[in-house]
């Protein structure tokens, strides 16, 4: 230890010093201490710990040289200033102030900075595919439709055992008494040769074309139909229409126009056959009278006519297995279709 400490050791009121270095009544932040005062520190009777002062509190170092704090060292404050210098000094070491910031002009620490810094990767948003984004490039070839089935989907006809019907070498005795009793109602007809679609299922084994329905009643165009359903028609015509026309216009029946008769195609909107395909059925347009009246069928007829089509049309449901026209549906509207169903226990089905 050298001269100068020495003897400020042995000077009765040396514990003023532990304050010199801490003193902050002209300065908040303490001054770097040097080598010499810390050697007082420690040799001081009475210890206080001084906080070691932070990176950013550390002040830049003084231009006043060492001698002048040596000086102000040596100046003896009154009693009063020191006691209180003292309790200043425990209750800023108890609460240290926070640090005043410097001027902008002083370059922040890093250490001290509150902001957090930002991310080295800056997170990219995921890209939408190519194809959701609007004007991108079209795929090379565009989806297809699924293909439809061989038939062109359309619907498989179900079976009817009549599909199965081919004529014989001899044409059976029903068929024989069926055409007996046609020639004797007076109906005009032809032999036609077997109408037969596998595919499909159409048959008629003994077609007949019809001329005419009785002596005074021609039917047109040629209509192709079986036996049965021919003589159904020709009795019809004699046993209804004539007397109902006879009855509302006061002249005869003279001529039918068919729309329909013997077509190979299903039901429409079904999987099931028409009796069409069977030559079972007969479309009637309108009738044409004597006096050349001409009674045409549709969904608003006049008065006279109406009536005369409503009594026909209510009798042909007995005769017939099934009956129908306008009202029925959209493909009946122009026209009265009778056929010779099969339906179970003999019923009908007339609208």
């Amino acid at each position: 230890m050298d001269q100068s400490s020495t003897q400020r050791l042995a000077q009765p009121l040396r514990p003023k010093s532990k304050h010199r270095g801490r003193s902050r009544g002209k300065q908040q932040v303490a001054p770097k201490q040097t080598p010499r005062e810390t050697r007082e520190q420690q040799t001081s009777p009475a210890k206080v710990p001084v906080p070691e002062p932070r990176p950013t509190d550390a002040p830049k170092a003084d231009a006043a040289p060492a001698e002048e704090q040596k000086t102000e060292g040596s100046k003896a404050p009154d009693a009063s200033n020191q006691v209180n210098e003292e309790k200043s000094g425990q209750a800023k070491q108890a609460h240290p102030e926070p640090p005043v910031p410097e001027p902008s002009s002083r370059e922040p620490s890093t250490e001290t900075e509150s902001e957090p810094e930002p991310p080295a990767d800056v997170p990219i948003p995921t890209q939408r595919p190519d194809t959701a984004e609007p004007g991108g490039q079209r795929p090379a070839v565009a989806p297809q439709p699924p293909e439809k089935p061989a038939n062109g989907g359309d619907k498989q006809m179900l079976p009817d055992p009549r599909s199965a019907d081919r004529p014989g070498e001899k044409m059976p005795a029903e068929e024989v008494a069926c055409r007996d009793r046609l020639k004797a109602l007076g109906v005009e007809f032809e032999e036609h040769s077997a109408e037969s679609n596998p595919e499909i299922g159409c048959s008629i084994p003994y077609p007949l074309v019809l001329k005419n329905l009785g002596k005074s009643i021609a039917i047109a165009p040629g209509t192709e139909l079986n036996c049965p359903m021919a003589e159904a028609a020709a009795r019809f015509a004699a046993d209804v229409i004539q007397p109902a026309a006879k009855a509302e216009f006061g002249a005869d029946l003279k001529s039918i126009s068919q729309a329909s008769a013997f077509v190979c195609r299903p039901r429409h909107g079904t999987g099931k056959l028409s009796e069409h395909a069977f030559g079972n059925a007969l479309d009637i347009a309108s009738f044409t009278l004597s006096d050349g009246r001409k009674v045409e069928i549709g969904p608003t007829p006049p008065e006279k006519d109406a009536k005369f089509l409503n009594a026909v049309r209510k009798a042909a449901c007995g005769p017939f297995k099934t009956v129908l026209g306008p009202g029925a549906d959209a493909d009946h509207a122009l026209h009265f279709h009778l056929d010779l169903e099969p339906r179970r226990h003999g019923g009908t089905f007339c609208q």
